[in-house]
C-alpha cells in the first residue's frame, strides 16, 4: 500500500440508495435488489483505502444490487480508520506545476500525506485487518448466507484480503466464499498468495501499475489457470489503465469504460459461480 497511485483518483457523483445499518458488529452499507425479487446471492464488497462509506464504493454496491438482483454488504472492517478524502485533493495539489507556489508548498503537502499514510496503514496492515474480515464471512455464513451463495470484490486494500478467503475457509462446513473477484489488488505476496488459492477468483489488472507489474499479471494468470477445475481463476489486463482505474477514475477527463467493464467482469464471474449452488 506503499504506491502513491492507492491515494489518487477522483470521487464521484451520484447519491447512493441503499441503508446503513449494523451487521455482526460492524457499520454497513446495504444495497438490496431494485427489482424487489429475493437476492440470488450476497455479495460483500471490501474497499479500497478510503474504506466502507466512500460514495464512489457505495455507488459500486449499487449497481452490483441493481444489475444481478444480489444483496450487497459493504461493513467498516476498518472501524472508522480509513484513509481521509482530503489526501486524494492532497496529491492533487502534489501534481500541480502551475506556479512557483505550488512547488514552494510541496514540502507541506508530502508531510501531510505521510501522516495520512500512516494513520491508515498501522491499523489496517492485513494482519490487523484480516481477523476482522474473516469473523465478518463467518457469522455472515452461519446467518444471512446459510442457503445462499457468497461472493465477495475486493479492490486495491480489499484485494488481498480476497487472496486471503480464497484460501478455502469454512464455516459449518461450508466455505466462506464461492467466488472472489478483485481489481487492482495490494499487499500481495507475490507468488505464495496467489498458490494458496482455492476458491475461483477473477482479477481484473492494470497495464501500468507497480503493485502488480504485467510479467506479475502473467505469471498470476498462469497460476490461477493451472489450478484444478473448480477451483480455476482467470485474469483479465486493461490496458492504458493503472492502479485505481476501478473504483477512482476520473469519470469526467478519463474514459470510464474500464471501470464499467470491471464491474461486469465481476459480475459475470458471480454469475458463473453462483449457479447450481445450494445450501
Amino acid at each position: 500500500m506503499s504506491c502513491p497511485a492507492c491515494f489518487r483518483g477522483t470521487v464521484h457523483d451520484g447519491e447512493p440508495t441503499g441503508i446503513t445499518t449494523k451487521l455482526h458488529g460492524l457499520d454497513t452499507y446495504v444495497a438490496e435488489p431494485a427489482s424487489g425479487n429475493p437476492p440470488k446471492g450476497i455479495v460483500v464488497i471490501i474497499p479500497d483505502a478510503f474504506g466502507w462509506d466512500f460514495v464512489n464504493i457505495m455507488l459500486m454496491a449499487d449497481n452490483y444490487a441493481k444489475k444481478k438482483d444480489y444483496r450487497v454488504y459493504v461493513p467498516d472492517f476498518m472501524k472508522g480508520t480509513a484513509a481521509q478524502l482530503w489526501m486524494i485533493d492532497t496529491f492533487k495539489k502534489v501534481d500541480a506545476k502551475t506556479s512557483w507556489w505550488d512547488i514552494l508548498v510541496k514540502p507541506f503537502y508530502y508531510l501531510k500525506l505521510i501522516y495520512g499514510f500512516i494513520s491508515f496503514i498501522i491499523p489496517n496492515r492485513p494482519g490487523k485487518s484480516f481477523p476482522k474480515v474473516k469473523e465478518f464471512f463467518e457469522n455472515l455464513r452461519r446467518n444471512e448466507a446459510a442457503h445462499l451463495p457468497v461472493g465477495a470484490a475486493g479492490f486495491c486494500w480489499g484485494g488481498k484480503h480476497i487472496v486471503l478467503l480464497a484460501e478455502g475457509l469454512k464455516a459449518d462446513g461450508k466455505p466462506l466464499i464461492d467466488a472472489g473477484f478483485t481489481a487492482h489488488p495490494s499487499l500481495l505476496k507475490l507468488y505464495s498468495d496467489i498458490e494458496k488459492m482455492r476458491i475461483p477468483v477473477s482479477f481484473a489488472l492494470a497495464e501500468t501499475d507497480n503493485q502488480i507489474s504485467l510479467p506479475h499479471g502473467e505469471e498470476i494468470r498462469k497460476i490461477v489457470e493451472a489450478k484444478p477445475e473448480g477451483q480455476k481463476g482467470e485474469v483479465k489486463i486493461y490496458w492504458g489503465y493503472g492502479h485505481g482505474f476501478a473504483c477512482r477514475v476520473d469519470t469526467k477527463n478519463d474514459d470510464p469504460k474500464g471501470a464499467v467493464e470491471a464491474e461486469d467482469q465481476g459480475l459475470a464471474w458471480f454469475e458463473k459461480h453462483f449457479e447450481g449452488i445450494e445450501y
